[in-house]
């Protein structure tokens, strides 16, 4: 199985990035190819975990961390591809990632 794992330092309080992508009603402005209403948020403020399901398969998701990073945070993003996922593919959907994290340190900072 393939994995990337993509993370952005943000200056902001660890709980307002939480806030901002724990929020499924905030998905349009910061993962714009995201139908929220197909996805199932998991989050944990406690442990800072915003983790994201596909509504009619459990099975499939993303991991998220918002983590305290000196006055800042660091949110990490963590997604698995079935195996034999062609590198092409698995480096684009790498690449619209970043430019999520980018847009969250935006709505953030």
């Amino acid at each position: 199985m393939q994995t990337i794992t993509e993370s952005i330092s943000i200056a902001a309080a660890p709980q307002t990035v939480f806030d901002l992508v724990s929020d499924p009603g905030q998905l349009p402005k910061w993962a714009p190819g995201v139908d929220a209403t197909r996805v199932n948020v998991r989050a944990s403020r406690e442990h800072g975990t915003v983790d994201f399901f596909a509504a009619d398969n459990p099975d499939a998701g993303v991991y998220t961390r918002v983590l305290p990073n000196g006055p800042g945070a660091e949110y990490q993003f963590t997604m698995f591809f079935p195996d034999g996922t062609p590198e092409t593919a698995v480096a684009e959907q790498a690449s619209v990632v970043r430019g999520e994290l980018e847009t969250v340190r935006a709505l953030c900072e």
